[in-house]
């Protein structure tokens, strides 16, 4: 009688982020920066140069990769997010997208229904192909530990880009096409969502373990018109999801809309929250005390500044949420002009200061 072969499969280690993410409680908690691969970054800015514009590096799955993998190696974070845009989708769906360098993006405005059926959903599939292909070469070539975070921008916010044409600090174009032809705008939004519920579906086959909702405009909308173009499609896109990969957490980022966080986390069903800096840590406290993972709400700005305050408001921090399932983050993307060095800094106080310890 033969023993059994021993098995020579490995258990994969534990990754901190997605625990937390699941309900635990962690400390000290895990960490990462939105916008964390960039400009700030000079080994960043030697890989933009090689790619020659910003698309092609989204698009190049080596150096989009590689980018990604830059922060990992500097500092060690605990999730890794794919390098890319919330534009790829609008770029895939036919509508022309290019970044002007100091500028922003520039698109073909869409401010009626003939001009949005000018859009074309499928044909751009290629496109999105390459960006799944850095997320396999991701789940490849980063530590096992280290957790891979797959987004897309949430369809409100991407369509205000696509309406606009560009940027704005009201969203106004895309506020009066909603208003004025809630139809059009409508079958908008829905082109939007299901491009995004594919494109997530294939990250997460592609290997990435928890999944971001970026809505950065969301703060722009009242109450009603919020529930209609914010929350009803990333309802959608969490059920769609969920029924697919059940396991795999996805965090929304309704930015700006204060109160509102609490039904949007219910009435999404998303996992966890990602919080912008003006809210205050009692009510992030308070909402994963119901359960729900937070992450945020650093201020960019103050991780710029450095020095005493920086340290104080971590220390704040890390006192603060002790004890819910936090996850220590900004509470938007890391500037450009941000020292390296104090990122290093950041990384030291969150993982060896005595209120997170």
């Amino acid at each position: 009688m033969h023993e059994p072969a021993a098995s020579t499969a490995t258990v994969a280690p534990p990754q901190r982020f997605i625990e937390v993410l699941k309900g635990s409680a962690l400390t000290p908690p895990p960490m990462w920066l939105m916008r964390q691969a960039g400009r700030y970054l000079p080994e960043y800015r030697a890989v933009r140069e090689q790619a020659g514009s910003f698309l092609n590096l989204c698009y190049n799955p080596a150096l989009a990769a590689e980018v990604t993998l830059q922060p990992i190696r500097r500092y060690g974070f605990d999730a890794a997010i794919l390098f890319s845009d919330i534009l790829v989708i609008p770029d895939a769906l036919g509508q022309e997208v290019r970044f002007v360098e100091g500028e922003g993006p520039r698109l073909d405005p869409i401010r009626n229904a003939a001009d949005l059926a000018r859009l074309k959903p499928g044909d751009g599939a290629g496109k999105l192909d390459r960006v799944l292909e850095t997320v396999a070469r991701l789940r490849q070539d980063l530590p096992r530990e280290t957790a891979l975070i797959g987004f897309c921008g949430a369809p409100w916010t991407v369509a205000t880009y696509m309406v606009a044409g560009r940027g704005s600090p009201d969203q106004a174009d895309a506020r009066m096409f909603a208003y004025t032809d809630p139809v059009a705008f409508a079958r908008l939004i829905d082109t939007v969502t299901e491009a995004s519920i594919g494109y997530l579906d294939g990250q997460v086959k592609a290997g990435a373990g928890a999944l971001q909702i970026f809505d950065t405009w969301a703060g722009v909308l009242p109450d009603t018109e919020l529930e209609r173009w914010v929350v009803a499609p990333t309802r959608r896109i969490v059920k769609e999801l969920k029924q697919r990969h059940p396991n795999v957490p996805i965090i929304g980022f309704p930015r700006g809309v204060g109160a509102g966080a609490r039904h949007y986390r219910h009435a999404t069903r998303v996992d966890a929250l990602s919080c912008d800096t003006a809210t205050p840590l009692a009510e992030m406290r308070a909402l994963a005390g119901t359960g729900t993972a937070v992450q945020g709400n650093l201020d960019p700005l103050l991780l710029v500044a450095g020095g005493p305050l920086l340290e104080a408001r971590v220390r704040e921090t890390l006192e603060a949420m002790q004890g819910v399932p936090f996850i220590f983050n900004l509470g938007h993307g890391i500037v450009p002009q941000t020292p390296p060095e104090n990122v290093a800094r950041l990384v030291e106080l969150v993982r060896s200061s005595p209120s997170g310890s």
